[in-house]
């Protein structure tokens, strides 16, 4: 949500960088993901690219949030974004690997200034709020909001969630909570998308307000296609970036915008994009 100062995955983020980077120790797990070589020099290997490990494009990302970034059936880290900075990280030359941590201390820089990752590719909205904290990349991903709801509900949209007094969840940090506030609600907020999905099917929420295509992911599934629906898309405009330390090293900002730029004119990121949505980019909504 592009006015907001939170986002999907947004609290306001210099109210939390003191205690994001205290807890950054006890936070996050890493798994390597494969791509380009091993071994090198960061700077040899990255073409004078600066790494928080020599041969590694450390990315910090928050799952699960499928399909963007989630864990496979083998406890493999996969997805539309590891997808995306798997080019980038080719193009360096060197291998990505994957720290999952707490989406606020992505959001609020403290990860990257802690040099625990190098870049952050999470599903994060780019908003003015965020700016202030980190760089981001080119967008490389056009985002909108939807409502998924228990079938029978009869509601079609935010008015009538109001109107016929559902309750509403939402994911706690997100554009989709700020952007059903500012709508007048007082969700219910879970810690993450699968929390969230959850409570839905638990009946703690009748409807949820979530990232259009982790809805679409989450409805090609015939258990929840079966009992749920999406009642409304919210189109609220917004676009993903990759997430850099504030004042970014220029080469690797550099790199990373030029393999989103030369996916999109090669046909490369539109592979991608069907691989991950089955429809190509402009197609979801």
């Amino acid at each position: 949500m592009a006015l907001s100062p939170k986002g999907r995955r947004g609290f306001t983020a210099g109210a939390l960088a003191l205690t994001a980077a205290l807890a950054l120790a006890a936070c996050g797990s890493e798994t390597g993901t494969s791509s380009g070589t091993t071994g090198a020099s960061a700077s040899a290997a990255a073409g004078g690219a600066q790494l928080v490990q020599p041969g590694k494009l450390t990315v910090c990302t928050n799952i699960p949030y499928e399909p963007f970034q989630f864990k496979d059936d083998s406890g493999k880290i996969v997805g539309f974004d590891v997808d995306i900075v798997d080019l980038a990280a080719k193009k360096l030359g060197v291998t990505q690997n994957i720290v999952d941590i707490d989406f606020a201390v992505i959001k609020s820089g403290a990860a990257m200034a802690a040099k625990k990752c190098d870049v952050a590719a999470a599903g994060m909205t780019i908003t003015p709020d965020r700016q202030q904290n980190i760089d981001f990349s080119v967008p490389y991903f056009d985002a909108t909001q939807a409502l998924l709801a228990k079938k029978g509900t009869g509601a079609a949209s935010l008015e009538d969630v109001k109107a016929k007094g559902l309750k509403l969840g939402a994911q706690a940090s997100t554009t989709g909570l700020d952007y059903v506030k500012k709508a007048g609600f007082d969700p219910t907020e879970y810690a993450d998308s699968a929390k969230e999905l959850l409570a839905l099917q638990a009946g703690q929420a009748d409807v949820i307000v979530q990232d259009l295509p982790v809805v679409l992911t989450w409805l090609k599934k015939p258990e929840i296609a079966e009992k749920f629906e999406m009642i409304a898309s919210l189109d609220t405009g917004e676009q993903y970036g990759i997430g850099l330390k504030k004042n970014a090293d220029p080469v690797l900002l550099k790199t990373i915008n030029d393999a989103i730029t030369q996916a999109k004119s090669d046909g490369t990121y539109e592979q991608i994009f069907v691989k991950w949505f089955g429809k190509k980019p402009g197609e979801l909504g």
